[in-house]
């Protein structure tokens, strides 16, 4: 490894082979082919090579430097990416969009607070290349670079027996390990035991991440069910700091959002709007929550507040900037990522615990879904939207960095009589995929549109106005020519988990495949969402004739398809409704 690079001017150089190393695996090669024996090593090449910390190419336009695209870090597998790489670096440039799903590749994937830590880079590279032959599954984390991006509630969490997921560098719950007497304390990066360094012997949060290294359910599996039924039948507080928060502003801020968002973003000061933001294809380049806030105190202009998953917010800020940079739009893009905290308080008592320590009016007329306020909680101002990601009544909780610590312990407390529990994003993975929320990259893609991924509800109101919207030629045009594809839901009952990318059989002939799964605990099966394709058109009819198989481990299994949401399909419980039962399916047959 060389942290310090090499030097300006080697350009086609080699270095010494290192003959102690190289030894294991010349032996070895003899083994498999004894000629090697005979034949002996003639020349040897030794190079420096480019390796990244996720162990993929960047490609694509750099942020800030309008016009300058890279195609680089190809981590020794230059001459089995290059094809691909090079179409779609070339579509880039000449379309200013990919045929396919880059995103796994985007140059602006990492966050800068990762990529201007020297550290960060040496380790998650190497961690990436030591990784590279092995079973990666799809819980998967690292250990390299970890606590990195915290934020105040990191160690009050961790004390609770959280078992933290590293997104972009920031640790965010994952699950909690409640009745562990073991600390999931993670520790310095031991280098996997090479250079000399010595691999830990003990280590409890490794511990916990081989538990999930199995293609059967594992044994967390109880724990994320009882924090998903915490959610469901009480209340559940869901620490999302992680998420990326922007203030957009200036002069032209609203027809900025209008022409940059594909839903009706014009609903004035205290609406809050979940959007997609499209290309010129149609095909959802990020899904994020946008609330018209208080005109900017400077200038009097319109403010928008833009809140989006931490796992893809720098890529959704570039693209902002792009978008305002290519229109000319008079406005500014502020990132605030790290002056606010996000708690989410889900359930149906969330309202009953709110009301203890807040000063608003949380009722369903005074506060109504997809809105927002300014409240004060324990004497903290915070700006309370309702929203859902999970499917029930709830608040996001917006919070000055400096108040999170104490408006998390104020909710805690209040939420003790009524059985609040601590919950992770394993449990709102679960959650959400019962509920048909939608995953930006696995539910909807840059290559997938809205209509595709069944939101026309998000689409369909402004493409009846005449407001124009980055993508809207492209949905009109497919609008009038049909779908080829359709995002629908299948629910298996399978003895093992289903990992994604599974087969979709329509009458015994494949047509798809899973996008993303996990397991609903509210309807007790894998729940599984994937893309079926017909050339000749995806209609409900074509949907409703066939007869549906997914493919499991080598097994194929019976699947019950559904374009709704197996859990509540009929949003009563979004709306405070309670009085059904907690299954209204609505299965499509």
């Amino acid at each position: 490894m060389l942290p310090q690079g090499v030097a300006k001017d080697f350009a086609f150089g080699l270095y010494e082979l290192d003959w102690d190393t190289f030894a294991f695996n010349v032996e070895h090669c003899a083994i498999r082919v004894p000629a090697i024996n005979e034949t002996g090593i003639k020349s040897t090449v030794c190079g420096p090579e480019s390796f990244t910390p996720d162990h993929k190419p960047l490609l694509g336009e750099t942020l800030g430097c309008r016009g300058f695209y890279q195609g680089c870090g190809f981590n020794s597998s230059g001459i089995m990416l290059a094809g691909g790489s090079g179409r779609e670096l070339a579509n880039m440039v000449v379309t200013g969009q990919t045929s396919i799903d880059m995103f796994s590749y985007d140059v602006n994937r990492y966050h800068p607070d990762c990529t201007k830590d020297d550290s960060w880079i040496l380790e998650r590279s190497h961690e990436a290349y030591a990784k590279n032959y092995a079973m990666i599954f799809i819980h998967d984390e690292n250990l390299a670079k970890r606590d990195m991006r915290t934020d105040v509630l990191h160690d009050k969490l961790l004390s609770k027996g959280c078992v933290f997921q590293q997104r972009q560098g920031f640790e965010r719950p994952g699950w909690f390990a409640v009745d562990s007497i073991n600390q999931p304390e993670k520790k310095p990066y031991d280098w996997y035991g090479a250079y000399g360094n010595v691999k830990h012997e003990k280590y409890s949060y490794r511990d916990y991440l081989e538990e999930d290294y199995t293609f059967g359910y594992p044994r967390q599996f109880d724990q994320i069910g009882r924090e998903s039924n915490a959610c469901r039948e009480r209340a559940a507080l869901f620490n999302m700091s992680y998420f990326g928060k922007f203030y957009l502003s200036g002069p032209d801020a609203q027809a900025a959002v209008d022409y940059l968002c594909c839903s009706n973003i014009r609903k004035g000061p205290g609406g809050t709007v979940y959007t997609n933001m499209l290309n010129k294809n149609g095909g959802s380049e990020t899904d994020l929550t946008v609330s018209h806030i208080e005109p900017c105190p400077e200038t009097g202009h319109d403010r928008f507040y833009i809140a989006a998953g931490g796992g893809s917010s720098y890529r959704d800020m570039c693209h902002i900037l792009n978008v305002i940079d290519d229109k000319g739009f008079d406005c500014t893009l502020k990132d605030h990522s790290a002056d606010y905290g996000m708690l989410s308080l889900q359930g149906p008592r969330s309202r009953d615990i709110l009301e203890k320590i807040c000063d608003a009016d949380f009722s369903n007329k005074a506060f109504p879904f997809s809105s927002h306020k300014l409240v004060n909680v324990a004497g903290h101002e915070v700006r309370a939207m309702r929203l859902t990601f999970v499917g029930e009544l709830g608040w996001e909780l917006h919070v000055p960095t400096e108040s999170l610590s104490a408006v998390y312990d104020a909710v805690m407390e209040a939420g003790k009589e009524f059985g609040i529990a601590d919950a992770g994003y394993r449990a709102i993975d679960a959650l959400s995929s019962e509920k048909g929320y939608k995953h930006w990259h696995e539910d909807v893609r840059p290559d997938t549109t809205p209509l595709e991924a069944g939101m026309a509800w998000l689409v369909n109101p402004k493409l009846k106005t005449d407001t124009d919207f980055l993508g809207r030629d492209a949905l009109v045009a497919q609008k009038k020519n049909g779908l080829k594809q359709r995002l629908v839901c299948f629910k298996v009952k399978s003895p093992v988990p289903m990992v994604t990318l599974e087969a979709i059989y329509r009458n015994d002939e494949v047509c798809g495949y899973i996008r993303r799964t996990a397991f609903g605990y509210s309807v007790d099966c894998n729940v599984a969402w994937g893309y079926v394709e017909n050339p000749a058109g995806v209609t409900l009819d074509w949907l409703r004739a066939g007869s549906y198989k997914v493919e499991c481990m080598g097994e194929v299994y019976d699947a019950e398809m559904t374009l709704a949401a197996p859990f509540d399909p009929k949003n009563l419980r979004v709306k405070g409704d309670y009085s059904e039962t907690v299954n209204q399916q609505d299965t499509v047959r």
